[in-house]
């Protein structure tokens, strides 16, 4: 779709239907999304405080480091680092802040044009504060979010939100654009199901990534199905960066699997 820009600077959240065809146009050509200072800073600020207060007092639930063993994580949580918190869990029971801002009716807007009406987000996945701590953060490879969901459909979007800069130093994501809608064999993933960087047949699509690098305030959406990465964070600030996922009316999570382990918050309706 030649003329659309996948980078949209956004002086005022509140979108007009030509506007929202416009991101509809860009979403679908190319998976992804950044939309610059869209987010209102009081629930910026908001969310901020809530993941400091929840890091410092080490609020349960959380994943660490070292449970996932990729590169760069700790061996194991009794060693050095090894209780390195990666993420706060289940963020829309940490604080209403986070219910405010996945409500918030501008975003819920545009997630009924990209999704459909009304728009659902399951608390199974992603729902949480990524927090890229300094000296034993971790490299995590190129993937699909969906490598481990179960859904009936593909259509899923994931909104990550910057609370502060994000940049190449502290480990900013970096996307594929347009890997939302290509085919990959077996063979161009590693058995974690990370795309192989070795392959000469990954490299030339390697080669087109583009880092997401943002401001507090700047969202960033991907598809499902768009592959990403993302490198440890090497600077002596922690990063904080909330992340949710959404579907529509015509997808739900496959039964008896772990993306139907909990309900979902189904979003208010814009009109």
């Amino acid at each position: 779709m030649p003329g659309i820009k996948t980078e949209v600077p956004m002086t005022n959240s509140v979108l007009s239907p030509d506007q929202l065809e416009t991101l509809r146009l860009q979403f679908e050509k190319d998976g992804y999304l950044i939309l610059r200072q869209f987010a209102p800073m009081s629930l910026v600020e908001g969310m901020k405080q809530a993941a400091f207060d929840d890091l410092r007092n080490r609020r349960e639930p959380l994943e660490y480091e070292a449970d996932v063993q990729y590169p760069g994580s700790p061996e194991s949580r009794n060693s050095e680092g090894g209780k390195t918190i990666r993420r706060l869990r289940q963020a829309l029971s940490r604080d209403p802040v986070f219910r405010q801002w996945v409500c918030w009716p501008p975003l819920v807007k545009l997630l009924q044009t990209l999704l459909g009406t009304p728009v659902f987000c399951p608390l199974a996945h992603h729902n949480c504060v990524m927090t890229k701590n300094p000296r034993f953060s971790s490299d995590t490879g190129w993937h699909r979010d969906l490598r481990f969901w179960r859904f009936i459909q593909p259509e899923l979007i994931s909104v990550w939100t910057a609370l502060d800069r994000e940049h190449l130093q502290n480990g900013c994501l970096h996307v594929l654009p347009g890997s939302h809608r290509m085919q990959f064999t077996e063979d161009q993933l590693d058995e974690r199901l990370f795309l192989d960087p070795d392959l000469p047949q990954n490299q030339a699509l390697l080669k087109t990534s583009v880092a997401a690098e943002l401001q507090a305030g700047d969202v960033l959406l991907f598809h499902a199905q768009t592959f990403h990465q993302a490198t440890r964070n090497y600077t002596d600030k922690t990063k904080y960066s909330p992340v949710f996922t959404f579907h529509g009316p015509q997808n739900s999570p496959v039964p008896g699997s772990r993306s139907a382990e909990y309900p979902e918050l189904i979003l208010p309706v814009q009109d």
